[in-house]
């Protein structure tokens, strides 16, 4: 069975981190799933916090994600979320979502937000990106890297260098990911 994982809105939000998920989801390491409320929450912040993109520009991305990663979009989990406690009860939709998709695992970085104790009973746990990118070099280190190399390769106004890459994916928290990939610049 493949294992399935639900992207909160965090991990859409910004586009290096979106790009190099969105990739990895491609790869067919394990099966990807959002859903229409978690791309409102990304899309509404980056509204908020860019104004100079518009609607329209996110829409755009929207439908391309759906597009391109098979069976991604999770629906019929809105009858879970009353039932749900959570600390910010906001984040009930996704570990809602992650429920009816029977996914593993939620990658957030609002760790805090989704207790282990709350998801446990669920057999959900709450994953930071790192962790959960860093557990996958280990399970599949080539497939990863070559991953991490096409969206390196895939920036071209301007290119990036693999240590300006490694750069943006540390400005992005994924630290423990970059120290092993320093490791694999040639490879990158």
């Amino acid at each position: 069975m493949k294992h399935v994982v639900i992207y909160d809105a965090c991990i859409l939000y910004s586009a290096p981190l979106r790009d190099l998920f969105m990739r990895l989801a491609l790869a067919d390491l394990y099966q990807a799933k959002w859903t229409h409320d978690i791309h409102e929450e990304w899309m509404r912040s980056l509204l908020k916090n860019r104004p100079d993109l518009t609607r329209l520009q996110l829409e755009r991305i929207r439908e391309k994600m759906d597009m391109h990663i098979r069976d991604c979009l999770v629906d019929g989990y809105a009858k879970l979320i009353k039932q749900l406690v959570l600390p910010d009860s906001n984040d009930r939709h996704v570990l809602a979502a992650a429920i009816k998709a029977g996914a593993q695992k939620i990658i957030t970085f609002n760790l805090v937000d989704f207790p282990s104790k709350a998801l446990a009973k669920y057999n959900v746990v709450a994953q930071h990106p790192d962790q959960f990118l860093r557990l996958w070099l280990d399970a599949a280190p080539l497939a990863v890297i070559n991953v991490v190399k096409e969206t390196r390769l895939s920036l071209k106004n301007p290119p990036k260098t693999p240590a300006e890459y490694l750069d943006i994916l540390l400005k992005q928290g994924l630290t423990k990911t970059v120290a092993y990939l320093q490791n694999h610049t040639d490879q990158i």
